[in-house]
């Protein structure tokens, strides 16, 4: 799925998304203490999802809700969970033969977001690690510390 913040584009594997909504349409609302980019939780049919601002945990300064801002609502290993992006533009097929490895200069030791970069005629898309993009910043220091945290 390729989707813009700003005027880049971004790519995720389209496995991932269960559904792309008009982010209008759904009130978030906040939840206290948490990371600035979790926007809050929204009732998506009947279920309570958290929702993120991409734009927020990419380190960009947030924007305004527009009539083409989506929330794509995806399944992973943390369960259900919207992502608020610019907007969705089409669901392609990448060549692996396209798709550059990140340059260490764009990879933080911390959270590589970016699985790499595909080259798609003129256009760049920049290709994310939903799981990378979506983990907790306490729980990835203490797996990559090589401690595991009980409990919740």
């Amino acid at each position: 799925m390729v989707f813009q913040l700003g005027d880049e584009l971004y790519g995720a594997e389209i496995q991932a998304v269960r559904e792309v909504v008009r982010a209008q349409e759904y009130r978030i609302t906040p939840v206290p203490r948490t990371p600035a980019y979790l926007l809050g939780v929204t009732n998506l049919r009947g279920r309570v999802i958290p929702v993120i601002d991409l734009r927020r945990r990419l380190g960009q300064p947030p924007a305004p809700l527009t009539g083409a801002s989506r929330i794509a609502v995806l399944e992973g290993e943390l369960g259900t969970v919207g992502m608020v992006v610019d907007g969705v533009s089409e669901v392609v097929r990448v060549p692996v033969g396209s798709i550059e490895p990140p340059s260490p200069v764009m990879v933080r030791r911390d959270g590589d977001f970016v699985r790499g970069v595909a080259r798609m005629g003129e256009r760049l898309i920049i290709l994310l690690d939903l799981g990378a993009v979506l983990a907790r910043e306490d729980r990835k220091s203490r797996i990559e510390g090589g401690r595991h945290a009980a409990g919740v």
